[in-house]
């Protein structure tokens, strides 16, 4: 991978909606890594968002170490656990046209999902109580698996946690730390495939400094604007991002 003008450009924007997402506009930080694999391929953006995730986890963590439902923590991370490793057992044998594909599906399922929630009727919109034990465990091995390939962990996460209608500030808290706990799980998977070179990390310190100030901002920012037009917008640019990248998987396919 060589960084240039368009690489910052893209990664700049990719990095502080992902700061956003992390400071509280919870669900928009999914387009990050699609947006950065239509530059430099999906395993390299992976690599790249990954140090800055973890430096944002920790600011997050920061910021919601008091707000989290434990129950729906003690269910999932067990299941992300079972899913980084059923992740790094495949990743070797993953090419790379493949994870573009799986990546672009689940950004389309996703992006349609939440424009269904927030175009939709007030009923349509309300929360459904419910969720079995054994369906958190299932949405935490999906989220894990997601979450250790492509940083796409967040629509099997959001499928068992949106029904049970957690208030906002609890929502953020629950999804800040289950993915801090699932990111420190993919750490050794990282390194053991190679994903965290020195060069790749030189780079991805450029691009720390926006991701700190992001995240402080998201924090603000959350309380001073609608929220729902805000996703809105950036779940029909993940549906065209999520468009792209499955084609290119497509094209790399039919290139074999």
């Amino acid at each position: 991978m060589q960084p240039d003008a368009l690489f910052y450009l893209v990664g700049g924007i990719a990095v502080i909606i992902l700061g956003l997402s992390k400071g509280g506009f919870a669900g928009i930080g999914m387009i990050s890594t699609p947006l950065l694999a239509l530059v430099v391929g999906p395993i390299a953006a992976a690599g790249v968002i990954f140090p800055i995730l973890v430096v944002q986890d920790f600011i997050a963590v920061a910021m919601y170490r008091r707000t989290f439902n434990r129950g729906i923590l003690a269910t999932m991370i067990p299941g992300a656990a079972v899913g980084v490793l059923l992740a790094f057992a495949f990743a070797s044998i993953l090419p790379a046209w493949s994870v573009e594909i799986v990546l672009g599906v689940v950004s389309l399922l996703f992006a349609l999902q939440q424009l269904k929630r927030q175009l939709g009727t007030p009923q349509a919109r309300r929360p459904i109580q419910g969720g079995t034990r054994l369906l958190g465990m299932m949405s935490g091995i999906g989220s894990g698996f997601t979450s250790a390939i492509a940083h796409a962990g967040t629509p099997p996460f959001q499928f068992y946690v949106m029904p049970k209608g957690l208030d906002r500030d609890m929502y953020v808290g629950t999804s800040v730390l289950f993915f801090a706990a699932t990111n420190a799980m993919k750490a050794p998977a990282f390194i053991a495939l190679g994903q965290l070179s020195v060069a790749q990390l030189k780079t991805t310190l450029i691009l720390l400094p926006l991701a700190v100030a992001s995240s402080w901002a998201g924090v603000r920012l959350v309380q001073m604007i609608d929220v729902r037009k805000f996703n809105t917008v950036i779940s029909l640019i993940l549906l065209g991002v999520s468009v792209t990248l499955v084609c290119q998987g497509v094209a790399g396919f039919r290139g074999l």
